[in-house]
């Protein structure tokens, strides 16, 4: 998962391109898996379990586990170290802030939690996203740039380009197509497209499919490139596929169907090239 030749491999291999958001909220996770933060646990190596041959990534959102400070923090490196190697570990931190402070998330995420990529915020300019690249060139920073989010509105879609559209095209500059990817909602298909033209060779993280009521479909058409240049992420649908103890199967289910329709779409791709 070094570079974009190896995660496209991935991709060929299983023929998807689906991303696992582990978003595990104690009030929906099914009884069965215990307690507190031993549920949480228990309840996404089952869900890493079941769908892990059908994934080729996890993100771990770590707010879950942070908001139960030391104990849940080593419950999230038990979980990352639980993910098989082949499948990417996206740290959903979101984090954001200037020079040694962004030095220092940069290596609690990579080095103290075993992350191989993580979410960051780019607003804070060059200074606040470099430092999560210069001596991690095997990892990735994702930068937000156009989010899923009704709150999307207020800033992103304004300006001459608009903001977006400049986050896109200037963060090109700190990095290469090997150390960035960018975060693309689902939910705006045409923003989609219109980020491939600007990024024609990054990784998009696409959030939104599922439960937010993204069209995958769209969503690989619009934004394939030669390497296909998408991780699709599905949280909740998949996640609480089920309350009961079925949770896991009934999530494989919901993944399957996912990496099915992935999966057409991707030899139709392939076959096109």
């Amino acid at each position: 998962m070094n570079n974009r030749h190896e995660l496209f491999a991935q991709i060929q291999a299983k023929e998807s391109c689906l991303c696992v958001g582990l978003d595990p909220d104690i009030q929906r996770i099914p009884a069965v898996c215990g307690e507190g933060v031993e549920a949480m646990e228990v309840f996404c190596k089952s869900i890493v379990d079941a769908t892990h041959d059908l994934a080729v990534a996890f993100k771990p959102n770590l707010a879950f586990f942070e908001q139960y400070g030391e104990e849940g923090w080593a419950a999230l490196k038990r979980i990352i170290a639980h993910i098989p190697d082949e499948c990417l570990v996206i740290a959903d931190a979101k984090r954001g802030d200037i020079g040694n402070t962004a030095k220092r998330y940069a290596q609690a995420m990579f080095n103290g939690l075993g992350a191989h990529a993580i979410t960051v915020a780019p607003y804070m300019g060059a200074d606040s996203v470099r430092p999560f690249m210069e001596g991690y060139e095997n990892q990735w920073t994702i930068l937000l740039a156009l989010t899923s989010n009704s709150g999307a509105d207020d800033f992103e879609f304004h300006g001459s380009p608009p903001l977006f559209e400049r986050v896109l095209t200037r963060a090109q500059e700190w990095g290469s197509p090997d150390q960035l990817m960018f975060v693309v909602g689902a939910t705006r298909p045409e923003s989609i497209a219109r980020a491939r033209e600007l990024a024609p060779g990054n990784f998009f993280l696409v959030p939104g499919v599922g439960a937010q009521g993204g069209d995958l479909s769209a969503v690989l058409h619009a934004g394939w490139n030669d390497q296909c240049g998408l991780l699709v992420n599905a949280s909740r649908s998949i996640l609480y596929a089920s309350k009961e103890v079925d949770f896991a199967s009934a999530a494989r289910t919901a993944a399957s169907q996912l990496q099915s329709d992935m999966a057409a779409i991707i030899r139709e791709k392939q076959l096109a090239r």
